[in-house]
């Protein structure tokens, strides 16, 4: 029960984070967004950005579950911290890494949902969202 209590608290804390991140987005301020999402790898996953943006999206689920041990939860955050990362390279105009992290977040998020055994309309829409985001784009 503890280790669900953390965990749900940590999504909690994720959530208000990439609200300041999109807040911070709203005000051009990319250089202290793109701060805190920095320290947001390594203070919620321990690994510093450049590992993570580093791993190929077809390979990413698999990697991190079975050589990093990660669970599906640890993954929900990767998914919100491309999400976020996705929004950074949005605003500044790098659509190509903007793309490229929209769908490493929305791999993610539909492994999480596909792996869960309880319904999220949270995640669902924001599954949604990102679909919408990406066909536009193309």
């Amino acid at each position: 029960m503890y280790q669900k209590d953390y965990v749900l608290r940590m999504i909690e804390m994720i959530g208000e984070l990439i609200a300041q991140i999109l807040g911070l987005l709203n005000k051009k301020n990319t250089k202290k967004a793109s701060q805190i999402l920095e320290n947001a790898y390594r203070d919620f996953l321990k690994e510093d950005a450049s590992f993570f943006r580093g791993l190929p999206k077809e390979k990413l689920t698999n990697r991190l579950l079975q050589e990093h041990n990660y669970t599906d939860e640890h993954l929900q955050v990767l998914a919100e911290l491309f999400y976020a990362e996705a929004e950074i390279q949005n605003a500044k105009e790098q659509k190509a890494l903007a793309i490229e992290y929209y769908e490493k977040s929305l791999i993610l998020f539909r492994f999480v949902v596909k792996n869960s055994s309880n319904f999220s309309i949270r995640l669902e829409q924001k599954i949604n969202s990102l679909e919408k985001k990406l066909n536009h784009s193309l």
